[in-house]
């Protein structure tokens, strides 16, 4: 019998940028993965997947023997590391049972959910939460991606910008800006395009408190201060406006609150800005300058995002685009959505919004401090806006306030929570909360590829299909793959999809009339019909599995701005109904040298986190030998100034200490960062470590989430934001024999 061997088209989740790649499978095993061939993409994809360390890894992945296989139950008491090997029909039938008997004592809301960074199918978690009445679906929604999104939709009544599943920076663009991004790490695709503008002369400006890989080329480096990007783009503003560098046609037009806008940047002068910032004024002003050569665009990553005032940064980076007539226009900022795809049915038509009531909407635990992004807010923008998604991420419960209300019962007990595609204990701030939250509950799910240690103190821990073993349809540009793998084979491994897990919940509670799709495949083939394809393999045979968006610009001019006025508001109108600033203010953040200096003689030091670093991903991959050997240590840049004055050389271990705690990371002399600043890699937790308490994989060694504060008071006051990039912190020599 000869050697049996197909390829399949899938797209690889290891990352945001959401590769179309081609799984080589070779007698039912996994050879090697490619980028796909013969497709509009297969060019800029072929340098991106080839070079990365994650796919060459593939195998070393799906192979590994500590992924999880089947359903486990909790057999000691939590964290104590005791498992039962149980059968999915069991869990699913005592998960059931228990969420009943909480229901029934404390009402729907008392369960919740947490999430990732979408690389699952969420619009099926939101049915299924939807359906329960339960609107406490939380995550890293308030810190990444959907505050860019939400703002979008609330100024423009539009998704705006770069970076989605990979979008390249388009040629005859003369200004690029990489704003708190680095796409060098974090999105290669990205990075690639940008190599490739580089090379046909575009200037390029990088505005980041490190010399990040991009500041090494840029035509001009702003290192500001973290934390005070609104001021130094108001800054910008007033020069654009005061100098008459604003597009007068677009701003008449299309422009609301112009004048209240005028009026504002006012309080931003060059001289005070440059003192606050520490970005020289001329630096300021000719970047702003530099803004107004249209085409330009400000690829706005998680530095902003990650900030006390990150709302505020992207309302300003929005007026910025608008100003200068950078609106969908080729090579600015791309105005994104479904109505460029009508034909298919979307997330937005398959969560069940509609099923969660009015009653059980108003429970949402957060919405009524942090409305923008809340609920509320998601529901006031839907009214007006040309595009939506669906509420996994935009309108979402408070994490922080969800995981108080665990601890407290205030405003109602917390007592069940579902963890999928997530990590709580690695990712959210304030480690020792969180840990104190989960263990409290009465139950908690978690579903995942490994045993984390957020899975380390579950009661039932659930094998996750990965993308290898499941089928995939993404929004915006409709983007399809194949399961390439098996995810059940008999005797070795019984995993399944979240949409499995959803289901089966979903049918032993009473909603099986909403669940008519036997299985992951049969509920994205539905999504297609409409656009004439029979199924998800239809689709995928016929278009390669990639439907592009029409290169439809300034769409604005058949379609409007989704909003109260019609226009780009400038001066929110949404945002004033909410009850806030309708145009953006600086704040010094709470935990700064200049908001408390005494708490800065104990804690010289700012500290930030969140840069990506390859090869991992977040929390991801550091059990993986290949990719482990590459970055096998957490490491904390210091300036070799600071580092030398405290007595720390180059690769000693140091201590990192906050008001809430300390962890250890291996000190990595950097000159590309203030003296006074420190960078703190976030994710690592380690595998090889016990997974019993109080080990708990490392979680408690040098995850710098354990540093950091998410109290309500201290987050951004509109979408809840927890500030990740500033906060006060001394760094100290380990002691070593």
């Amino acid at each position: 019998m000869g050697e049996q061997i197909k390829t399949v088209n899938a797209v690889c989740y290891w990352c945001h940028s959401h590769c179309r790649v081609e799984v080589h499978v070779k007698d039912g095993r996994l050879e090697k993965i490619e980028e796909v061939k013969g497709e509009s993409q297969s060019e800029r994809l072929r340098p991106v997947v080839r070079a990365c360390p994650r796919a060459r890894a593939a195998a070393e992945y799906y192979y590994h023997p500590d992924r999880l296989a089947y359903p486990l139950k909790r057999a000691g008491e939590k964290g104590e590391g005791k498992w039962q090997k149980i059968s999915w029909d069991q869990a699913l039938d005592e998960i059931t049972a228990k969420l009943k008997e909480l229901i029934e004592k404390y009402g729907s809301e008392t369960v919740a959910t947490s999430h990732g960074t979408h690389r699952t199918q969420d619009e099926y978690r939101m049915r299924f939460m939807n359906l329960l009445g339960s609107p406490n679906n939380i995550g890293q929604g308030n810190i990444c991606w959907a505050p860019g999104g939400m703002v979008g939709l609330a100024v423009l009544g539009w998704w705006t910008g770069f970076g989605g599943g990979g979008k390249p920076l388009p040629k005859g663009t003369k200004c690029i800006v990489l704003w708190g991004a680095n796409p060098n790490q974090a999105n290669r695709r990205l990075w690639a395009s940008l190599l490739d503008r580089k090379k046909e002369g575009v200037k390029l400006i990088v505005v980041d408190p490190r010399r990040i890989e991009g500041a090494d080329m840029a035509d001009m480096w702003l290192q500001p201060r973290p934390g005070t990007d609104v001021a130094l783009m108001m800054a910008m503003i007033k020069v654009i406006i005061d100098e008459g560098l604003y597009d007068r046609e677009f701003v008449e037009k299309w422009c609301y609150g112009f004048d209240k806008l005028r009026e504002r940047v006012q309080d931003y002068p060059l001289d005070k800005v440059a003192e606050l910032t520490w970005v020289p004024a001329e630096k300021i002003a000719e970047t702003a300058r530099w803004c107004t050569e249209k085409p330009s665009v400000i690829y706005q990553g998680m530095g902003i995002e990650h900030s006390a005032n990150s709302i505020e940064a992207i309302h300003a980076h929005k007026i910025l685009a608008a100003i200068t007539g950078n609106i969908d226009i080729h090579g600015g900022e791309p105005m994104l959505g479904y109505p460029q795809q009508p034909e298919f049915r979307h997330e937005y038509d398959i969560d069940l919004d509609d099923k969660l009531s009015p009653e059980q909407r108003r429970k949402q635990i957060g919405a009524d401090q942090f409305r923008l992004q809340s609920i509320i807010g998601y529901d006031l923008v839907k009214g007006f806006a040309k595009t939506m998604w669906t509420r996994y991420n935009l309108g979402v419960a408070h994490a922080p306030s969800v995981y108080r209300a665990m601890l407290t019962g205030k405003p109602y007990p917390v007592r069940a929570m579902f963890t999928l595609a997530s990590n709580p204990m690695i990712t959210q701030a304030n480690t020792k909360l969180v840990h104190k939250a989960l263990k409290s509950l009465d139950l908690y799910v978690v579903h995942d590829h490994w045993m984390t240690p957020s899975a380390d103190i579950a009661d039932y821990v659930l094998p996750s299909a990965c993308w290898l073993e499941r089928p995939h349809l993404f929004d915006v540009p409709i983007n399809a793959g194949e399961a390439a793998l098996p995810a059940k084979i008999e005797g070795v491994c019984d995993r399944r999809n979240d949409y499995e897990l959803y289901r089966g919940l979903g049918i032993r509670l009473g909603q099986e009339e909403y669940w008519q799709w036997e299985n992951l495949e049969e509920a994205l083939s539905y999504r297609l019909q409409p656009a004439g394809f029979t199924s998800l393999k239809d689709f995928i045979e016929k278009t390669g599995g990639y439907a592009p968006l029409p290169g439809e610009e300034r769409k604005y001019e058949r379609l409007g701005f989704g909003t109260p006025t019609g226009k780009v508001e400038l001066y929110s109108t949404i945002m004033e109904k909410l009850g806030y600033d309708p145009l953006p203010r600086y704040y010094e953040p709470a935990e700064s040298p200049v908001s408390n200096p005494e708490l800065a003689k104990e804690f010289p030091l700012m500290l930030i986190t969140g840069g990506r670093h390859l090869p991992f991903y977040h929390s991801e991959h550091r059990q993986i030998d290949s990719l482990r050997k590459m970055h096998p240590n957490p490491l904390v840049q210091i300036n070799p100034e600071t580092a030398s004055r405290l007595g720390i050389s180059d690769g000693d271990w140091v201590w990192i200490e906050t008001p809430r705690g300390r962890v250890r990371q291996k000190c990595q002399y950097f000159d590309g960062i203030a003296p006074t600043v420190v960078h703190a890699q976030h994710g690592w937790w380690f595998p090889e470590l016990p997974g019993e308490e109080p080990w708990l994989h490392g979680v408690w060694e040098s995850n710098i989430e354990v540093a950091l504060n998410d109290d309500p008071d201290v987050c951004n006051k509109m979408n809840g934001g927890w500030p990740l990039r500033t906060a006060l912190c001394r760094v100290y020599k380990v002691k070593s024999y």
